[in-house]
């Protein structure tokens, strides 16, 4: 709790103890001197209600000075004043000060939902220790970091700069950026991202970024921007109120003067405006609807999720189709050597042998994975590259070791060459089948592995409501295929160009039903297709600035379950906001008509607008409760 909340609530309770003090002296009938006759006994109520409520007038003068009357203050102002002038002091002072304590308990409930996202910021680094060049270290502004810079990051120490690590290990706390509690180890020649905290061992970081592109600023950036983005209820919320509060003023006025002018009661009719003054302020919806939302946004934060403002909650709650790109998004996105076949006679050593000297120049994610199985196989061995290589387009490699001829690729590359060879049937799988001279060596069978979590997190999609999932990938269709038949997507497309993928979610956005289209992505091929959908989510793990800097939603970590996740609290959301919205206009409706009949009294109006607006915030912060399910 800060301060001035502290202090507001001092202020709150002193006033409240004098009111209740007084209350008992009054209806004890202690002192009838005092409270038998009018103006003393409201010259006494007036210690407690200008204790609670003087800020509130201070406001409600400012506001009318500024031409700006039309809000809470100045209605609990007039109201107020209203039971004042009419001889109803004590319930003046009730209302004020127990408009006061609604409105502590709402500036509290704000502060609480905000501490989930404030609490973002701390993942800032204040400095940097930049390692000179005669190996001592300075502290520097993580703002005047160059890239190439070396950096040293001490235990407990957060990290200042996405970069390498070039020495050291440590456990890395990532709890803050991804909402994972296992902390993860980093070695040399790991990527470490800022705005984690280091563990207990000493690092030394190679920058790979300037501070205002790295992780921590990157998100900093997304929390300020969140709440400007309104939801289409918060803006409605805000256009009723605009609209309502200068009705019910209106309304107020014509009901204090048109039944006084027929029956010439006119205290009477003063008193059931003022109370209809009070039911009206709006104040249980301005604030419990956007507090809803704020608590939203926070709850996904929790989790790992940037949600970069609630008219993407709102968007979320309602997806009736997620498209996904499948590498480095449903998979892995890391290729590896998964068998090698070698033909009769030849040992599998041979067979790798040679792909990886073919390769070794290649810079394609088949080669490296070609490479990295024959470096991890056999890391006694020298280290295999050859420049006398031949690419041919769509079919492989053609290299020459000495007088021979290695041949790496597809089938077409064998029959192109009158090489006889046993074609595989791996439908998962990329085929690189190896020859030397004519003589058939065997294939090596390459994959992407599926990522553990993402058939669960597809079960779990459907379950939360999204009825159709859409995989589209630019790999071969039996690829695709395989994926598609074990995540159990309802479709998938191959084969397709960045481009293609803008078509594809351009059609599948005509085919919807009712909701609304989202896409999954981590590459900046993946921009267009996040941008172009209703609803963008980045994997930002991995994800490129491009894709993150597209996307609506960013999942802060690779864990695919947050999807679901995410579309679970946007949902509680919408419910909860509602409900808030239903009850509130429902019992201000019922109690402004039976305080305009005269049947219910300042003390049902101060439920109507405390009570309801203490409610409706009470609900709304259930979504602070909300515990990470991954």
């Amino acid at each position: 709790m800060s301060t001035k909340l502290k202090k507001e609530l001092r202020r709150i309770i002193c006033a409240l103890i004098i009111f209740l003090v007084i209350l008992v002296i009054h209806k004890a009938n202690l002192m009838p001197f005092i409270f038998d006759r009018r103006w003393p006994a409201t010259a006494v109520y007036l210690v407690p209600y200008l204790i609670a409520g003087y800020d509130v007038i201070c406001k409600a003068f400012l506001g009318i000075i500024h031409g700006q009357m039309l809000d809470e203050s100045f209605l609990m102002t007039i109201a107020s004043i209203g039971a004042i002038v009419t001889g109803e002091a004590e319930e003046a002072a009730a209302v004020m000060l127990f408009y006061q304590i609604g409105e502590w308990f709402q500036r509290y409930a704000v502060g609480q939902s905000r501490k989930s996202i404030s609490d973002l910021m701390d993942i800032a680094p204040d400095y940097a220790n930049l390692e000179l060049e005669d190996g001592s270290v300075e502290e520097v502004d993580p703002e005047d970091v160059e890239i190439g810079s070396v950096l040293v990051v001490k235990p407990g120490e957060k990290i200042p700069i996405d970069g390498t690590v070039l020495s050291g290990e440590s456990m890395i706390n990532t709890a803050a950026l991804t909402g994972e509690s296992v902390p993860r180890s980093a070695h040399e020649g790991d990527q470490v991202i800022s705005g984690c905290i280091n563990g207990d061992g000493l690092l030394r970081i190679r920058a790979e970024k300037v501070y205002e592109d790295s992780t921590v600023a990157r998100i900093l950036e997304l929390v300020e921007n969140a709440t400007e983005k309104k939801s289409h209820t918060e803006n409605f919320i805000t256009r009723f109120a605009r609209v309502y509060t200068p009705a019910v003023v209106i309304a107020a006025v014509l009901l204090a003067v048109i039944p006084s002018l027929i029956t010439g009661s006119w205290i009477t009719w003063i008193y059931r405006a003022c109370t209809f003054l009070v039911i009206s302020c709006p104040c249980a919806l301005v604030i419990s609807i956007p507090l809803a939302f704020f608590a939203g946004i926070g709850a996904a934060s929790k989790s790992g999720v940037l949600v970069k403002g609630s008219n993407y909650l709102e968007l979320l709650a309602d997806l009736d189709t997620l498209v996904s790109d499948k590498t480095g998004t449903l998979t892995e996105g890391n290729f590896a050597v998964s068998e090698i076949i070698p033909a009769d006679g030849v040992s599998p050593e041979a067979v790798l042998r040679d792909a990886a000297l073919a390769e070794g120049m290649s810079t394609h994610p088949i080669a490296v994975s070609i490479r990295d199985a024959w470096e991890d196989r056999y890391p006694d061995h020298d280290v295999l590259s050859n420049t006398d290589v031949e690419n041919v387009p769509g079919q492989g490699l053609i290299a020459k070791e000495g007088n021979e001829l290695i041949f790496v690729g597809n089938g077409r590359l064998m029959e192109n060459h009158a090489i006889p060879y046993r074609p595989v049937r791996d439908s998962a799988a990329t085929i690189c089948y190896v020859a030397r001279n004519g003589d058939y060596l065997g294939p090596i069978l390459i994959q992407d592995r599926v990522k553990n979590d993402a058939k669960g997190a597809i079960r779990a999609l459907k379950e939360n409501g999204v009825r159709r999932v859409v995989m589209l990938t630019g790999d071969h269709e039996n690829v695709g295929r395989a994926v598609a038949e074990q995540l159990g997507v309802d479709e998938f497309y191959a084969e397709m160009l960045p481009q293609d993928k803008v078509e594809k979610l351009e059609e599948l956005l005509t085919q919807k039903e009712n909701g609304y289209l989202g896409f999954i992505g981590d590459g900046i091929n993946d921009a267009p297709s996040l941008s172009r959908a209703d609803v963008g989510i980045a994997m930002g793990g991995v994800g490129s600035d491009a894709a993150i800097e597209a996307a609506d939603v960013v999942i802060m970590d690779d864990s695919l379950p947050r999807i679901p996740a995410v579309i679970a609290i946007a949902r509680r959301t919408i419910r909860i906001a509602r409900q808030n919205i239903v009850f509130a206009l429902g019992v201000k409706a019922l109690i402004l008509i039976l305080g305009a009949l005269g049947i219910a009294g300042m003390w049902a109006a101060v439920f109507a607008d405390v009570g309801v607006a203490v409610l409706c915030i009470l609900n709304s912060m259930r979504l602070l409760l909300h515990k990470k399910t991954i």
